[in-house]
């Protein structure tokens, strides 16, 4: 009887024991396929977000040159009117992120800062120039600097800049319901996501 006994529990504990360890090579399988799709998913959301907008402006450029001892001086001066689309995007192929398998944690490790590109359309208007002092290559760069160096201004103050933040937010809040919805924890900066809309309050 005791033989029976134990005979019966030996088989019990070698049951118990095949089970366990299917169920944990089932668990290890679902977190594998889960972290698989994450990645792929993430890597999806991996594209160039863009923002475009148009800025026209009207410049007065005036130089003048003195000669002889400040006796004499040459001058040009031209009326400039700038017509410039400004782009501002995200590059979210550089954003990195970390997935932590034990904790079931994606984290958001850096967000690739915005790059504004500036194309002007310049044309000159009643451009006078004396002979001593003409326009020249240096003169059309330099304007140019400036031309760029003022839109890059207003794009900064504009909604263009805020409503290109609020497409790279979409973006990451699609990440973060993906996550979600897996049953994983969003994270940035050490800060847990709850929402989506709780992303809208990031520093970029």
């Amino acid at each position: 009887m005791k033989n029976f006994l134990f005979g019966a529990v030996l088989v019990l504990l070698i049951v118990f024991g095949i089970r366990y360890c299917e169920n944990r090579n089932n668990e290890k399988n679902q977190l594998e396929e889960s972290t698989a799709l994450l990645q792929k998913q993430i890597k999806n959301v991996g594209k160039l977000v863009v923002t475009e907008g148009t800025f026209s402006q009207v410049y007065s450029y005036k130089d003048s040159k003195k000669f002889y001892l400040d006796i004499f001086s040459a001058r040009k001066k031209a009326l400039i009117v700038v017509n410039a689309t400004a782009t501002v995007a995200y590059d979210l192929s550089k954003l990195q992120t970390e997935i932590d398998e034990e904790n079931k944690v994606v984290r958001i490790i850096y967000i690739p800062k915005e790059e504004i590109t500036i194309n002007p359309e310049i044309e000159y208007y009643d451009v006078t120039q004396d002979y001593l002092n003409q326009f020249d290559a240096e003169d059309y760069n330099k304007i140019r600097k400036r031309i760029e160096t003022s839109i890059r201004k207003k794009v900064e103050t504009s909604s263009l800049k805020s409503n290109a933040e609020n497409r790279l937010i979409s973006e990451l809040q699609k990440i973060y319901i993906l996550t979600s919805s897996m049953g994983w924890t969003l994270q940035y900066k050490n800060q847990d996501f709850d929402n989506s809309e709780e992303l809208e309050k990031i520093k970029l």
